[in-house]
């Protein structure tokens, strides 16, 4: 996270009231004031130059941590309380004026930028959270508010440019992230060991006296060696304490060195004070950053290795909840190890944690033990996945479902190193899936049955009594003597009449139930039922058909003839196509089935979810013969539905156990 969205720890309870306002601006307007005043105090003489203001540092930090809403009531009182105590500092009215606007564009600049970036109080654990807040606070604010108030500083004006940004960047490097650190971690390090706290006391302490002893105990030395004594400690700020470690260590670290060089002490007092005040300003800024960027990169690896064990601890938890268990195979030892979750699953004898791949696959059924061992190729790199279903016989002589999800992990040549994954027990959903299978095969069966006694009643017994009405009113329109020819008509009429509705139960109950299938064949009744179609609703459709064989299961034939009519049906409502096409082929062990049209055609992806009924009874036929259904189309390019069904399926519920080859799991 870059931003934390909750409450500050420091906040009262009614951040909306008045009574917040006035509180934090009084606050704000005393901490303005004494700031200053308490950096002056390090100063030998008011003419030395500020290696460090930390005006705007404090000011920006308050307004990343308050409501927007009483940022007009923050900023005058922090800037009255500047120009209170540069006015006793002596500091003329023309240079006030100037660092007016200066500090007003370096403040909203910051607080601006950052309060967008991070959308709340910025939280320097990232290098991509502290690489935004150096360029926009430590560097562009500085930059641009600098070229003001250099104005209002004595001297050569691109001198003073350097003295104004180099102070203000200063601050901005030390001050503000351990404002904002404290301010959003201070829960957090509450909660920590009193170990915890005492070992950062001791960090703190340490630090502070070998500062002190570097920068301030002895006279002026050019020799910079004690310098290299403060890295051991900044890494174990750095790598122990985060961001708000080092931002703190750099604070005690800016405060002793400043107080040395000012007082002619330490190694930056050599040579002319603005050289000294510069070479002591590039070494903190120098120091420090560094140091937080290792701090960020330590966060990260924390953040990382604590998103990893919840992950962990989510799968634990998953697995324990389901019947499932891990796995890892090692392809150069044929050793498979389990989690201990798979001894309640697998309930062999023994230790069911660990054998070989040869060893489980003796365990796999016979009927699946083939596909699962034989030797695969396509796992590699680029495909490294692979899902597989298939039996285990447990020593009992029952027969469990395992699904299992795996990844192959390789080496840079692209050998194999291991198989991991996970493998659940799904002989319950197994069960379910084969009694809606069997459920479905009930009602179809039934519903087919159905459609074949109506058959039969409409051909049998209406059809055969329409076939007598026709004869009886055609002989009664051969003997029309006496009658008007208006009756005359009249009779002819309803001759036509019953000759249509005639051919209409004679088409519905051979569309009810194909008797032609059984007695014909699967290629003559498509043919004749095209035929029949194309006559009957305006749509040419041509049937092609190769290498068909002479046998086919009954269930096979009845499914390709509904699916043929399902989908012509398709076709005359919804594509607008004036031609169809019927593809019917063999492959020796599969037989393929297209239907297409040249209609309107339309988007897959935008109508997924919206799958009609005919492509359910479609799709629910082809599971029950172990096929597969896909539809292809585009809008204003057609729609292809193409129908794949195996003739010697061992097992439609096992495709892809081949896949799982001997990982195992």
């Amino acid at each position: 996270m870059e931003a934390g969205h909750s409450r500050t720890w420091w906040t009262i309870a009614k951040p909306n009231s008045p009574f917040y306002a006035v509180v934090i601006v009084c606050l704000v307007a005393t901490l303005s004031y004494l700031a200053p005043k308490l950096a002056g105090a390090l100063l030998s003489h008011p003419g030395t130059v500020w290696p460090l203001w930390p005006g705007c540092a404090l000011l920006a930090s308050v307004l990343l941590l308050v409501p927007q809403r009483i940022w007009p009531m923050v900023i005058p009182a922090a800037f009255a309380a500047f120009v209170l105590y540069d006015l006793e500092a002596g500091v003329p009215i023309g240079s006030i004026a100037w660092f007016i606007p200066a500090n007003t564009v370096q403040v909203l600049a910051t607080a601006l930028c950052l309060r967008y970036l991070f959308d709340g109080v910025p939280r320097l654990n990232s290098v991509r959270a502290l690489s935004k807040y150096l360029f926009f606070a430590v560097l562009l604010a500085p930059f641009a508010a600098a070229f003001l108030s250099a104005f209002g500083i004595q001297g050569d004006y691109w001198t003073s440019w350097r003295i104004s940004f180099l102070s203000e960047m200063l601050a901005f490097v030390t001050l503000t992230p351990a404002i904002l650190g404290w301010a959003s971690n201070g829960p957090a390090w509450a909660r920590k060991s009193r170990a915890y706290h005492l070992e950062f006391a001791l960090l703190i302490a340490a630090l502070a006296l070998l500062s002190y002893i570097t920068f301030t105990a002895s006279e002026s030395s050019s020799s910079p060696v004690l310098l290299y004594s403060l890295v051991p400690f900044l890494l174990w700020a750095a790598l122990r304490f985060g961001p708000v470690g080092v931002s703190t260590s750099m604070i005690v670290v800016a405060f002793l060195s400043i107080w040395g060089a000012v007082h002619d002490r330490g190694p930056f007092t050599n040579g002319e004070p603005l050289d000294s005040v510069l070479s002591l300003q590039l070494f903190l800024i120098f120091t420090a950053m560094p140091f937080m960027v290792l701090a960020a990169l330590a966060e990260e690896r924390k953040q990382a290795e604590q998103a990893l064990r919840e992950s962990e601890e989510r799968l634990r938890l998953a697995v324990n909840a389901g019947r499932m268990y891990a796995f890892e195979w090692d392809p150069a030892t044929d050793v498979i190890v389990r989690s201990g979750q798979c001894a309640d699953i697998l309930n062999w004898m023994g230790d069911p944690t660990r054998d070989t791949g040869r060893q489980f696959v003796a365990r796999v059924h016979p009927d699946d033990r083939e596909a699962y061992a034989s030797p695969q190729t396509w796992l590699t790199s680029d495909d490294p996945n692979y899902q597989a279903s298939y039996r285990v016989l447990r020593p009992d002589g029952s027969v469990i479902w395992l699904e299992a999800n795996g990844r192959v992990l390789f080496d840079d040549q692209g050998k194999r190193q291991r198989i991991i994954g996970l493998v659940a027990d799904v002989t319950e959903r197994k069960l379910v899936e084969e009694a809606l299978s069997s459920l479905s095969r009930r009602l179809i069966e039934a519903q087919e049955q159905e459609r074949a006694r109506i058959a039969r009643e409409l051909h049998d017994d209406l059809s055969q009594r329409m076939a007598l009405l026709q004869i009886g009113l055609g002989q009664f329109e051969q003997d029309t003597t006496g009658f008007s020819s208006e009756a005359r008509q009249q009779l002819h009429d309803i001759a036509e009449l019953c000759r249509e509705v005639s051919t209409s139960i004679h088409d519905l109950s051979h569309q009810i139930h194909p008797f032609k299938l059984d007695i014909l064949g699967l290629v003559a009744s498509l043919a004749g039922s095209c035929k029949e179609f194309s006559n009957q609703h305006n749509l040419q459709v041509q049937f092609v058909h190769d290498d068909i064989p002479r046998q086919i299961p009954k269930e096979v034939t009845l499914c390709l003839f509904r699916i043929v009519q399902e989908a012509l049906r398709n076709v005359v409502k919804h594509s607008g196509a004036a031609e169809a096409k019927v593809e019917l082929s063999g492959h020796g062990d599969r037989i393929d089935l297209c239907v297409s049209d040249s209609g309107v055609g339309f988007d897959p992806a935008s109508a997924k979810g919206e799958v009609g009924l005919g492509l359910i009874s479609m799709q629910e036929r082809l599971r029950l013969v172990g096929g597969r259904l896909s539809v292809e189309s585009e809008p204003s390019h057609g729609t292809r539905i193409r129908v794949r069904i195996p003739l010697h399926s061992t097992d439609a519920q096992v495709p892809n156990v081949g896949k799982a080859r001997q990982a195992g799991a």
